[in-house]
């Protein structure tokens, strides 16, 4: 099938936008998770949440946004079909929908707690601040490293793609550059965008929104799936991604969480009991990534 990927279009699955590697199998045995996301720079595990604490987050989650007009009358609230024209309700950080408590169990199930606690072999802590998102019509996310938004902790900070529901890729999949983290094709752009940080620099944070871009300039390869409610998709701060484009009429409603051993630093910006989030980041004069890339050579 043809899949829309940012200013892309690919064919998937296919040798541009392959399938992710399921590591359910491998649950039990954290040294071979370990090697794999060493290796591949991300974990995909199907079903590793409860699957009825994503639906129930879910629907929490969407009637709050009907309270709010931003659904389409005459359907299952739950389907979250979008109005004509869209409208766009703030999910991010701290509100009652990010606080409600049916979706922190699934946002902070005891599930997720297991895994890290396996993976990094120690106490593992969640960040307060959530990235829920329900992504309209037409809307994407472009190719960028998540560091450039939280690298002032730890460096084995975990993003957690969390879909909230079964979401087909044509809704707007999140996607892996399967060896962007360690590939020598990236070497530079690791030493450029990877070290600015979006506060401190003032420059836009998206890399690219021409997914295609990557893999010819820089190598590596995408990789997504058809999600399933209690999947999870995690990976490092210098993993390239970015998600396909939603075509359908129906919001895709997933939510970014944040790993990290308890230990060891953490970004203030994102913990906390009210965290205070990008503070001057698209705040004022900012550097166009054109601009950036110029000045790197990348």
């Amino acid at each position: 099938m043809k899949v829309q990927f940012g200013l892309s279009e690919m064919d998937y699955p296919s040798n541009e936008l392959g399938e992710l590697t399921d590591s359910r199998a491998d649950l039990g045995n954290p040294d071979v998770l370990r090697e794999r996301f060493t290796s591949d720079g991300y974990l995909y595990v199907s079903q590793l949440i409860d699957p009825a604490k994503v639906a129930a987050a879910r629907k929490r989650i969407f009637a709050y946004m009907d309270e709010r007009d931003a659904l389409e009358g005459g359907h299952p609230i739950v389907d979250g079909v979008m109005p004509r024209g869209g409208k766009t309700v703030n999910l991010m950080g701290s509100n009652p929908a990010t606080s409600d408590r049916e979706v922190l169990r699934a946002l902070e199930a005891e599930e997720l707690f297991k895994f890290f606690s396996d993976l990094y072999g120690e106490t593992p802590l969640t960040f307060d601040y959530k990235w829920l998102r329900a992504v309209g019509n037409e809307k994407f996310t472009g190719s960028h490293y998540d560091v450039v938004y939280m690298g002032r902790g730890s460096e084995r900070v975990n993003t957690v793609w969390i879909p909230l529901g079964d979401i087909p890729v044509e809704q707007g999949t999140l996607a892996i550059c399967e060896g962007s983290h360690n590939g020598e094709g990236f070497a530079k752009l690791r030493e450029t965008y990877g070290k600015m940080d979006v506060d401190r620099d003032h420059v836009e944070g998206w890399f690219s929104e021409n997914p295609r871009e990557i893999t010819e300039k820089f190598g590596g390869s995408w990789k997504t799936t058809n999600f399933r409610a209690g999947d999870i998709l995690t990976f490092g701060l210098y993993t390239m991604h970015a998600s396909t484009t939603n075509t359908t009429n129906r919001f895709r409603l997933s939510c970014d969480v944040r790993f990290q051993p308890a230990d060891e630093p953490t970004d203030e910006r994102w913990v906390g009991s009210s965290p205070k989030g990008h503070y001057a980041w698209m705040k004022g004069p900012t550097v166009t990534m054109a601009q950036a890339r110029s000045r790197w050579g990348v």
